[in-house]
């Protein structure tokens, strides 16, 4: 009986799976080839003949590997200035330098607006420095989106390498040393050959991320094109059958980005010399580089974390009070207040806060259901399970709002669609799309490093599958399930790329409220969201992080 419980769980799974995972992608492709008239290549001939759309291909592919090139020139020096010297306050740095790891991509974004941006504070000050009549520049185009990719996104690096350089036998360097290499030599010819797995990683995530990226090219993109803002503008234009096209072409790019640089890694993750601690060769700094090194550390720290800051000092700034001075004359709490007091301002929160512990709720469910299926039994579908729960991360967020817009926008139950369009259900189920691959990475990793004897000691004891599940499994996956949730809840509840695409009024959440605010020259009000956002997104980790503590 239990089973028979156990394979009707998986089959029931697997179709959730595909008819909300592979069949909206599946409708898209269809869409793609049929027009009124019938099955039709036409919208691919209209694509292949339109420079705009070119263009917009081309500038995705090279902003996203110029950002891997600029996030590996942050991000490694970071890591290895870490990693290698000792000086005061260096945990604490550490962990500081993370920071943008664990905010919402569009807080990022203004955060660096109201910073380096026309009207932002920097600007300001060149202007009254050399009295200049204008701004003295345009943070616009092609080389604002990639500043504000390589500030977000160097932390892939930074994390990663870390990580290699932690695992680096110590002995290694010992015999480089013994053997005449210096410093340069032993970096270059010993420690980045060791490293390349960690750099093969961080590269597909900073290419995937930034071929996905949508806020920056939203807000600073002007004329520069990219795949994410040309499918929304096609489809906001009613081209539909464009629209098609162009989330298929993103698609078969994302894809095959992922298997370039996933065969890379793959050659390089058998090399050895993996198996220390790299605590041991850290240098412990004296006299004058001592001081050195901790200036510059604090002074990075600093600059990378200056426009948060800054986001945080001008939510304290009330609306219409800071016009042409360098720096605002009057700081109140009026603009948090408001979002207290004003039920239409306190909404978003509301919403986002809904939408995205339901989203976060029922993608840790599926993970823990799909946890026995694709670790423990030889289930004909674990494998299929186990694939379509990380099919989101690699197709891009805009595809997946196009794709799910489209599927649930007409109704036909024998066909397995509904219409969702317009409902308050639509964006909590695309929230879940996007968290299932985060959920279930970290629930599966956690299902893996389990006993097995631990479940056949419980059956031995009588105890069936699901009482084992819930009295002997879930406590001790305590600590995956909490950074699951964690991470899945924080990347719901700042999500700005799906939500732009599917969002009603009623169902509006802090992101859109963001972007509307800043149209509004509610500069405080929007800082004053973005603030927020930071706040819980921080509280959600430290939460995840306590009890991982806790259980360990």
């Amino acid at each position: 009986m239990n089973r028979l419980r156990g394979g009707l769980v998986g089959r029931v799974l697997l179709v959730g799976l595909v008819w909300l995972i592979a069949y909206p992608l599946a409708v898209v492709l269809l869409e793609s080839v049929r027009g009124p008239g019938g099955w039709t290549l036409e919208y691919f001939r209209q694509f292949l003949g339109r420079t705009g759309d070119w263009q917009a291909l081309w500038g995705s592919l090279w902003i996203s590997l110029a950002s891997v090139l600029l996030s590996a020139a942050v991000g490694i020096p970071l890591a290895l200035l870490f990693w290698r010297y000792e000086f005061p306050g260096r945990r604490v740095l550490g962990v500081l330098v993370a920071l943008p790891a664990v905010l919402p991509p569009l807080v990022g974004v203004i955060a660096f607006l109201f910073l380096y941006g026309e009207t932002g504070f920097v600007a300001r000050l060149v202007q009254a420095l050399f009295r200049l009549e204008q701004a003295p520049w345009r943070l616009e185009g092609a080389m604002a989106i990639l500043l504000v990719h390589g500030y977000s996104m160097y932390v892939y690096f930074y994390l990663l390498v870390r990580a290699g350089l932690a695992g680096l036998d110590p002995a290694m360097l010992e015999a480089a040393a013994s053997l005449g290499a210096g410093r340069a030599r032993t970096l270059r010819h010993v420690i980045l050959p060791l490293l390349r797995p960690s750099l093969a990683g961080a590269s597909l995530l900073t290419f995937m991320t930034a071929l996905a990226s949508f806020s920056a090219p939203y807000i600073f993109g002007g004329g520069f094109r990219v795949m994410t803002t040309q499918i929304v503008t096609s489809r906001l234009n009613g081209d539909y059958g464009t629209a098609m096209v162009e989330t298929v072409t993103l698609t078969a790019v994302a894809l095959l980005g992922l298997w370039i640089i996933g065969r890379s890694g793959e050659t390089t993750a058998t090399a050895g010399g993996m198996k220390g601690t790299g605590g041991g060769i850290r240098l412990r700094t004296s006299g004058l580089t001592r001081v050195a090194v901790t200036t510059i550390s604090w002074l990075l720290v600093l600059g990378l974390l200056l426009p948060h800051l800054t986001l945080v000092l001008l939510s304290f700034v009330p609306i219409g009070t800071w016009t042409v001075e360098t720096f605002p004359p009057v700081y109140r709490m009026v603009n948090y207040l408001a979002l207290v007091r004003d039920p239409e301002r306190l909404r978003p929160l509301l919403n986002s806060l809904w939408m995205a512990t339901a989203a976060t709720v029922i993608a840790v469910g599926a993970a823990v259901l799909a946890g026995p299926l694709v670790t423990r039994r030889k289930s004909r579908g674990g494998a299929a399970i186990e694939g379509l729960l990380g099919l989101p991360w690699v197709v891009p967020g805009t595809v997946f709002a196009i794709a799910l817009a489209t599927a649930f926008s007409v109704h036909q139950p024998w066909l397995g669609r509904v219409i969702l369009i317009g409902t308050p259900w639509l964006l909590p189920l695309a929230y879940l799309v996007r968290n299932l691959p985060i959920t279930s990475r970290a629930i599966l990793a956690g299902f893996r490093g389990l006993d097995p004897t631990l479940d056949e000691a419980a059956a031995s004891l009588g105890a069936g599958r699901w009482r084992t599940l819930r009295e002997v499994t879930l406590p001790l996956l305590r600590p995956a399930l909490s950074a699951g949730a964690a991470l899945a809840f924080v990347t719901a509840l700042g999500d700005f790329v799906t939500s732009i695409v599917l969002y009603t009024y009623d169902t509006r959440p802090l992101s859109l409220e963001i972007l509307s605010s800043l149209r509004q020259g509610d500069v405080g009000v929007a800082a004053a969201y973005g603030v927020l956002l930071m706040v819980l997104s921080a509280l959600a980790f430290a939460a995840g992080r306590d009890r991982r503590t806790v259980e360990t």
